[in-house]
């Protein structure tokens, strides 16, 4: 045989490695979604969080790239749920604030769903946990997109053991394999199983589907109030029972983890890890925190709408790496239909592709002159620029804890007070994380800028504060058979 001089060799060599790239490369990722319920933006240790750690997350960081500047779309559940599975502000497809038990509505057949998008490319999906999109059989998972489904259909805390619920207020609460009820009833024990049921499933899931490419969307109920943790967790931080639930989420994620590995799935599977709004403050103790930020859940300041956000992909996503460019949630939909090469739905969608954010990219911008945030029955509350620089809070009222109130314990919330925004105010979020110096009569031209935006996102969608209740690319919520 003819030897291979050494610049053969070296070509040879270096065609062998370009060739495992492609390869390692070309096959569509596994796409694991883990979402949290009322985790504020520094309850994970990488994110600040204090008197307790989270390793297994502070790895996938480690491991992956943290976004310091993600948000949801709305700072409440059944909202949030909804733009990040539809790519669509919720008040675009009739979602509004946090569904109840008793709803009529929910996800409508004709909305893409991040399920349906997949499936286009042959995937295996599951949803495990909250759903929060309906609980009528024809808005349940296995409806839009999902093969399986194991959860409860709401929040936690819309069940007759809360322990400020008036008596008949609410239904049992059932856990839902499918699309029917395996338990009716839902009980303080059973609550202490949720995260450990759910990972169980979400392990199982990606054990199944190892030969294949699968999405598993895992939306933890926890640290929704009411908290519980296992008997494995309970006290086990020293620092409450919060943290102590925050410990168990850091198991659950850490399990997924290894599962990946185990199964050799590690390298080409991307894993999205953030929440669906920040934390609910009343509830003091019980409740998590936003750190820097100003507000909590339930308000369209930082704290609020933006979260922790880490992703991991080996194959694609630089290790180790972080940052401050904006993204919201609405973006995920249509990031992951470029790289599987899907289509995405005929209808409008606000999502954009940000790829070149989530891989690192020099130069990398955010794609859209700017992001709405909504909040209550289509109330427009905030407008930002698409690089997260202004931000301008619109005449709204919001929900505030008074400073001298006491904080909350043993999971009894205390009461918010109503303040009341009366002009625009403009907050430069690069220099002001807190919102905390309102410099409106400095920048006239940033706040004129900002609210055409608000009239460009108005007509569209609408704003009843301005007695514009809908706009013209609203399309309806399902409506129950």
């Amino acid at each position: 045989m003819r030897r291979l001089r050494p610049l053969s060799r070296l070509s040879a060599l270096l065609f062998s490695v370009l060739a495992l790239q492609t390869s390692a490369f070309s096959a569509p990722p596994n796409i694991v979604v883990i979402f949290m319920d009322d985790m504020g933006y520094a309850d994970v240790s990488c994110f600040g969080a204090q008197g307790y750690q989270t390793p297994n997350i502070d790895k996938l960081a480690a491991e992956g790239r943290k976004f310091t500047n993600f948000h949801v779309a709305q700072p409440v559940c059944s909202a949030s749920r909804t733009a990040l599975l539809t790519g669509c502000y919720p008040n675009r497809v009739g979602i509004h604030g946090a569904l109840g038990p008793q709803a009529k509505h929910g996800i409508h057949a004709d909305e893409m769903t991040l399920g349906e998008l997949v499936k286009q490319k042959g995937y295996a999906t599951a949803a495990v946990g909250k759903w929060h999109l309906g609980s009528m059989p024809q808005f349940l998972p296995t409806k839009h997109g999902f093969d399986e489904y194991y959860g409860i259909p709401y929040s936690n805390d819309m069940w007759p053991y809360h322990p400020q619920a008036k008596k008949g207020s609410y239904p049992k609460l059932p856990m839902i394999e499918g699309d029917k009820a395996v338990d009716e009833e839902i009980t303080p024990e059973d609550q202490t199983k949720l995260t450990t049921d759910y990972t169980e499933r979400g392990v199982k899931f990606i054990e199944k589907n190892k030969d294949k490419p699968f999405l598993l969307y895992l939306a933890h109920s926890m640290v929704h109030v009411p908290l519980f943790v296992s008997e494995k967790y309970k006290g086990k931080s020293g620092k409450g029972l919060f943290a102590d639930v925050m410990l168990e989420v850091d198991w659950s994620v850490g399990q997924i983890m290894d599962t990946l590995k185990k199964n050799g799935l590690e390298e080409n599977t991307w894993i999205i890890f953030t929440s669906d709004n920040g934390p609910w403050l009343s509830y003091g103790d019980h409740a998590g925190s936003a750190g820097p930020l100003r507000e909590g859940k339930g308000t369209c300041w930082e704290g609020g709408t933006r979260v922790t956000g880490i992703m991991k992909w080996p194959a694609k996503i630089p290790a180790g790496t972080s940052t401050d460019t904006m993204m919201m949630t609405i973006d995920l939909l249509p990031t992951i239909a470029h790289v599987i090469e899907a289509k995405l739905p005929e209808h409008k969608i606000d999502g954009l592709n940000c790829w070149p954010i989530v891989a690192g990219e020099a130069g990398a911008k955010n794609p859209h002159d700017f992001y709405a945030f909504y909040y209550e029955q289509n109330q427009l509350q905030a407008i930002t620029s698409g690089d997260g620089k202004w931000k301008l809070q619109l005449p709204h009222a919001y929900r505030s804890l008074p400073a001298d109130q006491p904080k909350a314990t043993g999971g009894i919330p205390v009461g918010y007070k109503q303040v009341k925004i009366e002009q625009p105010e403009l907050y430069d979020l690069y220099t002001d994380i807190s919102e905390s110096k309102n410099i409106a009569g400095q920048f006239p031209d940033e706040v004129s800028k900002l609210q055409k935006h608000a009239e460009t996102i108005r007509a569209e969608l609408g704003d009843s504060l301005m007695k514009q209740p809908k706009g013209s690319g609203t399309r309806e919520a399902g409506k129950a058979q």
